[in-house]
């Protein structure tokens, strides 16, 4: 027996491959199918089945791609409902896999339909357990992505109370050595306090993990939904999608047309240049939005770009486009998509702060802070800012004064630059400045 785990950066996702005995069982893969078939292929071994924990919400599935190019048999809970081919798979159920098992564990809480999949090896001792998005390391699952979601809804309490229970009941009752496979780590949104480390121990977690100890379930319930981050505008999108289960995923991508001139394009549509910050301030379309690539790309495409909201991609080469746009079918934002091109520079410029001005007449300005509000609360910076966080920033840009010069920050410069370019987009008469990394000049401010 093998476990292997394939981990995404980008959205903190982990997935697994189980081998045994020239048998693959996959657990939540990612989008793009590619290096699960490579591994099989590398192993001689065939993909016999792939299980989803729940419908996901911070990413698509491949899963019934996987299913249609293998003939793998789908699993998932009948909670879930899916529309694609599938058995249901819910406490007490086992599937055989060469000489290992499969056992589902239903642990509601994160979602009404999550399970969790319990591994017994080849003595048919509990081996390892892959928590989906239930148990972390060092974090149990948020429970309020599925109060209007899904084919099950439940408010936020009501899921933290199952979530206590699950975690109680059915999780902390396995044994302390049986290994703990998350599918996410440290910069994922489905928790809040995820430890670096991407796998663990259930005895390890009974002792470490701050909502695995001993609490009342009220307090328990109170500690879990407090302080969550924010929900992206795609979650909900993603979480339909993988009950109906993805298109293709390189037919989709080849689908994305290629724009051979700029002005082939729509002239009210939605523009995404994800170029750096200084590239797109040097010059940049009318109404363009700057989000430039990084490790968190996809995430603030998610959350600054509505669900159905059609866009142009723009990147500085053909290279770069590519890889925006294998992140965006990561989300199924390749589904909206108008067109792809490249640009060098455009016809408008950013103006640069006067740093010095600013500093010495912070009351001339407009100061728009667009961190989220737990971090405002926990580190103010400017007095009479304006707090709008960067995901509510182009729903609420009525509630920004326009009489003075606008300069927009965040806590490091990645989000300023996109907040920036919201704002200007939306406001060509206003002056709007991005104080960037700046920023780290003023934090003493009170």
């Amino acid at each position: 027996m093998n476990v292997y785990q394939f981990y995404d950066n980008g959205l903190a996702h982990a997935s697994y491959a189980i081998l045994s005995e020239g048998q693959i069982a996959l657990i939540d893969p990612a989008r793009n199918p590619q290096p699960y078939l490579d591994y099989a292929k590398h192993h001689g071994a065939k993909i016999s089945l792939v299980i989803e924990t729940h419908p996901h919400a911070d990413f698509v599935s491949s899963h019934l791609e996987l299913h249609k190019l293998t003939g793998a048999n789908l699993y998932t809970s009948r909670l879930v409902a899916a529309e694609y081919p599938h058995i249901p798979f819910d406490d007490g159920d086992q599937i055989l896999l060469g000489n290992v098992s499969l056992k589902a564990i239903n642990t509601p809480g994160h979602s009404p339909d999550s399970i969790c999949i319990l591994l017994s090896d080849e003595s048919n001792l509990p081996y390892a357990v892959f928590t989906g998005d239930t148990l972390f390391v060092g974090d149990v699952g948020r429970p309020d992505l599925r109060e209007n979601v899904g084919n099950i809804t439940e408010k936020a309490a009501a899921l933290a109370r199952q979530l206590y229970r699950s975690t109680r009941e059915k999780l902390m009752a396995l044994p302390a050595d049986v290994i703990v496979y998350p599918a996410h780590g440290p910069g994922s949104l489905c928790g809040k306090n995820m430890s670096d480390d991407l796998q663990s121990t259930i005895g390890r977690e009974i002792s470490d993990n701050y909502a695995l100890q001993p609490m009342s379930e009220e307090t328990f319930v109170a500690l879990i939904m407090d302080q969550q981050p924010f929900v992206p505008k795609y979650f909900a999108y993603d979480v339909m999608l993988n009950k109906k289960g993805a298109p293709p995923y390189s037919v989709a991508i080849a689908a994305i047309p290629t724009l051979n001139s700029l002005e082939e394009r729509t002239m009210d549509t939605l523009i995404v240049d994800a170029r750096p910050a200084a590239q797109f301030k040097a010059g940049h379309l009318p109404g363009a939005i700057n989000i430039p690539d990084g490790l968190r790309f996809e995430t603030w495409l998610g959350s600054i770009v509505n669900p159905g909201e059609v866009y142009y991609l723009l990147a500085e080469d053909t290279e770069q486009l590519q890889l925006l746009t294998a992140k965006a079918a990561k989300i199924g934002y390749e589904q909206q998509i108008a067109g792809l091109a490249v640009i060098t520079k455009g016809p408008l410029q950013s103006a640069p702060l006067d740093l010095a001005n600013f500093t010495n007449n912070q009351q001339d300005y407009t100061i728009v802070d667009i961190r989220n509000r737990q971090e405002v609360d926990a580190n103010p910076i400017f007095n009479g800012s304006v707090n709008i966080p960067l995901p509510d920033l182009r729903e609420h840009l009525h509630l920004l004064p326009g009489e003075k010069p606008i300069v927009v920050h965040c806590a490091g410069g990645y989000r300023s630059a996109i907040g920036s370019s919201i704002i200007t987009a939306a406001l060509p008469d206003a002056v709007v400045f991005d104080l960037g990394s700046h920023i780290a000049e003023f934090t003493t401010v009170s």
